[in-house]
């Protein structure tokens, strides 16, 4: 039950404690409150949640799951939008649409492994489209690189590190002098070569951000994600301050303007233009916007935020209508975003999203599954065959070995997965934040391991039969439930330790990640893995 559906009742039953008759005086009890309709989303492939409605409506999120910092672009009439990916790899996976309500996946536009990678910038120059992209290796700093393509659906170039070191959240505009730039958090300036590969001049200090009233309830100032365009005679800056995580009342979108890209720029008399004011609004954190036109020439914005309640799902892909006003400016006009909204005008519905269930017949790395902060040669511990993926084993424990990680959409799901673990080989199911926190339960050929919160209960060991384990994982609101089968799936046995896991998230443990769905193979030999099954509980 929702946050603020729980106080509602709680407040109601109090009330009528409080005014209850005097003992011995018949009375009828007072009825129980109504509660509020929960959003009830589209449902897609699988059952997971979709933002088209089919009535001309949409309701946010219109990419679920953990889909932060997005960046999107306008390419004709289609729209290509990508997002970070941090530690997992393959990384940066292109998404596409028509209408920008209905997103599905192309494929990962970086392979090769450069360290936690966030907050990029997807452009396009002539016909050539870029990502510029922050990364940091073994904790040896930020510094910005750049991969390209004439081809957006086909394949990418390897990194160029551009030498723009200590920076983060880069963002592509040219200048009234045809000269390419990025800015960068700070917010900070830094002239690009006329093909974008390399600099062309020194970090200078750009624009002093607006700054909110002391007493607002943020994480830190923290002015970031410079997203930049040109309209008519104005170049519109819109960054992220607050903090991106912390208070929910703490992330929030500015705005400024400026007939030249050097400035000086003008703050917006309407900051903050986007800002989550209190714990009772369906989307808490909201920040990091970009402006896009919309296909019927209307304008949008695009950003993230972590849904009331769910911060384990990760930041959310959101998007919000704006009006350009008669003084030059824009605004929000999304309202309660618990709402339907309609949907842009003049676009043509496409797929949205895609399975998540797996045959492991198909290389889905990247688009579904990446490993988790993979170290070298982690890629060479797959293999497919027989109708299985083959995991070799590393590390000792789901403490010390890169997981095979999926992430989820859905508020609630299921997931259900076959595991034959080899002799001296662990198999397991997680719900994996990072190394410190996860929950789940690990196979050997004669035991069953119960994982709580980034540690292995030794009293809960317990004795199995040999051969294929079949392993059912429900996650309900962040109530999770295990069951296993040792007959495949005839009959289940319920585990006998439920947990909860509303805590593993940014707040507590760091990285701005998510909860996802992970396998580990642990110890020595390798581990088979058939049959993947994924289905959103309504």
């Amino acid at each position: 039950m929702p946050d603020t559906r729980r106080r509602s009742l709680f407040k109601a039953l109090a009330v009528g404690a409080v005014s209850a008759p005097l003992a011995g005086r018949a009375a009828t009890p007072p009825p129980l409150p109504r509660l509020p309709a929960a959003p009830q989303w589209s449902r897609g492939i699988e059952g997971q949640r979709q933002a088209d409605l089919g009535d001309g409506t949409y309701l946010n999120p219109i990419v679920a799951g953990d889909h932060p910092d997005p960046s999107i672009l306008k390419d004709g009439d289609d729209y290509y939008m990508t997002f970070s990916s941090f530690q997992s790899y393959p990384g940066i996976v292109i998404w596409h649409s028509t209408d920008l309500v209905n997103w599905t996946p192309i494929g990962p536009a970086l392979h090769e492994q450069i360290g936690v990678t966030w907050a990029v910038d997807l452009c396009k120059v002539g016909n050539r489209y870029y990502i510029y992209l922050p990364a940091n290796a073994d904790d040896s700093g930020w510094k910005i690189h750049v991969i390209w393509t004439d081809d957006i659906r086909g394949a990418w170039s390897a990194p160029i590190d551009l030498k723009i070191d200590g920076c983060i959240d880069p963002g592509h505009i040219i200048g009234e002098d045809g000269k390419r730039y990025l800015f960068v958090n700070g917010i900070r300036r830094i002239r690009l070569s006329d093909d974008g590969l390399s600099v062309d001049g020194a970090l200078a200090p750009a624009y002093q951000p607006w700054r909110y009233p002391e007493d607002w309830v943020t994480e830190n100032f923290a002015p970031e994600g410079p997203k930049l365009l040109r309209r008519g005679e104005w170049f519109y800056l819109v960054t992220a301050v607050g903090g991106t995580a912390g208070p929910v009342t703490g992330h929030m979108v500015i705005a400024a303007r400026s007939r030249s890209i050097h400035g000086p720029w003008e703050h917006c008399p309407h900051n903050p233009l986007v800002r989550t004011q209190s714990v009772d609004e369906p989307w808490w954190s909201r920040g990091h916007a970009t402006l896009v036109e919309g296909p019927a020439g209307d304008w949008w914005m695009v950003y993230h935020g972590y849904e009331n309640g769910m911060r384990t799902l990760g930041r959310q892909t959101l998007l919000e209508p704006i009006e350009w006003t008669a003084d030059g400016w824009f605004r929000a006009r999304g309202g309660d975003l618990s709402r339907p909204l309609p949907k842009p005008a003049g676009g043509r519905a496409g797929p949205n999203g895609f399975a998540l269930s797996d045959d492991f017949t198909h290389d889905r790395l990247g688009m579904q599954w990446g490993f988790h902060d993979p170290r070298p040669g982690d890629a060479t511990r797959l293999q497919r065959r027989d109708g299985a993926l083959w995991l070799a084993a590393a590390g000792t424990s789901p403490a010390d070995s890169a997981p095979l990680t999926c992430g989820v959409p859905d508020r609630a799901y299921e997931i259900e997965i076959s595991l034959l673990p080899e002799a001296g080989a662990e198999a397991g199911v997680l719900l994996f934040y990072n190394h410190k926190a996860f929950v789940g339960l690990g196979f050997t050929a004669d035991a069953i391991r119960t994982y709580q919160y980034a540690e292995e209960l030794a009293w809960a060991r317990a004795p199995r039969p040999s051969g294929p384990v079949r392993v059912r994982l429900r996650n309900d609101e962040n109530v999770v439930t295990f069951h296993y089968s040792f007959d495949d799936g005839r009959s289940w046995r319920l585990h006998g330790t439920r947990m909860e896991v509303s805590g593993l998230h940014h707040n507590v443990f760091g990285g701005f990640l998510s909860l996802k769905v992970g396998l580990f193979a642990a110890g020595s030999g390798q581990v088979a893995c058939r049959d993947f099954r994924y289905r959103a509980l309504a």
